[in-house]
């Protein structure tokens, strides 16, 4: 398929109304809304044109859009069909939040090893058009275990070591990146878990920053979650949604471990959250205490920025199971 993202194509009044028919079919999901808006007038200014950026992007891609799709906290997804017919989804995220850069840079280089395929990227819009997958993998109502299989053989073929990794994010970045995310919003959200907790995540960050080694680096999905692996047409699955980092395997494990936390806190935290790190470290061939660490830190930044969009709720989960998890000895 060949698209053309700079190609301007006379418009009828009809084919606007076709492609934004009213101005509620392109309302984002409401964690996306409350994103935008804690952003400020650049938030708001998004909000404001993307009706306008949809017929834009239209026009240029010659697509026909429809309805948005749901999920998503940084953007808003549409779904889509090309001139050739192709099932495709429109992505546009939020300024600040969410530039998909990066991302067009991890699916070039995944050049459909494990992830969706990618048919154009508009830089000026912060806008993809990808590939259209079936149903998430949360909706399939499987084992947590078999989940976590199916991820695991997705993200295997994807860990290539890049020619060129200029552009992602390393591992020591993103550690440091989530020290300074966990220090600066604790405080911010007036210690929402013990200090004993913090410190715990703090360490896990230092410790995955120091482990960064560039030869042993491969791209890295970096929110493998069973939100953004779908069910690919030909059978199978795909990922999505990628953050494009440069790091060790392990760092793509660390939403694996993070996740699922109401099955955690049913039974003996502990035992069953090192039970999965073992699963993982064996699925992945790595070492359970990166899986560990990189999972910590993950677990507490997470329920930040839950807090940060005011999810308290959902929040809570995820700090009553870090705090279970505190005084495990995992080295």
């Amino acid at each position: 398929m060949t698209i053309r993202p700079t190609r301007r194509l006379s418009i009828s009044r009809t084919m606007q109304n076709k492609i934004v028919s009213r101005e509620d079919r392109l309302q984002p999901p409401a964690a996306a809304r409350r994103r935008a808006e804690s952003l400020g007038e650049a938030g708001h200014r998004w909000l404001a044109d993307l009706e306008r950026i949809v017929t834009e992007l239209a026009r240029d891609w010659e697509l026909t859009v429809s309805g948005v799709l749901p999920g998503g906290s940084e953007s808003l997804v549409v779904s889509a069909e090309t001139s050739n017919g192709a099932a495709a989804v429109l992505k546009i995220g939020l300024p600040g939040s969410a530039e998909v850069g990066r991302e067009a840079l991890a699916y070039t280089l995944a050049d459909g090893r494990g992830y969706a395929h990618m048919y154009a990227h508009d830089r000026t819009h912060n806008a993809l058009l990808l590939e259209r997958l079936g149903t998430p993998l949360q909706q399939q109502d499987l084992p947590v275990g078999e989940q976590i299989e199916i991820i695991c053989r997705t993200l295997a073929p994807s860990w290539v070591a890049p020619a060129d990794p200029a552009g992602l994010t390393t591992g020591a970045e993103k550690a440091n990146w989530l020290f300074h995310f966990i220090d600066t919003e604790w405080h911010r959200q007036q210690q929402p878990c013990s200090r004993k907790t913090l410190q715990q995540a703090l360490r896990c960050c230092e410790n995955r920053a120091q482990a960064y080694a560039a030869e042993r680096a491969v791209l890295v999905h970096g929110d493998a979650h069973n939100l953004n692996i779908l069910a690919a047409p030909g059978g199978g699955y795909k990922l999505v949604d990628p953050e494009g980092l440069f790091a060790e395997p392990a760092c793509d494990l660390a939403a694996l471990m993070r996740d699922w936390n109401e099955e955690l806190l049913a039974g003996d935290t502990q035992a069953l959250a090192w039970q999965r790190c073992e699963q993982l470290a064996a699925l992945a061939a790595t070492s359970s205490t990166a899986v560990w660490e990189w999972g910590f830190a993950e677990r507490v930044s997470t329920a930040l920025v839950l807090l940060q969009l005011g999810m308290r709720q959902e929040a809570d989960l995820w700090l009553a199971a870090a705090e279970r998890l505190t005084d495990v000895s995992y080295r």
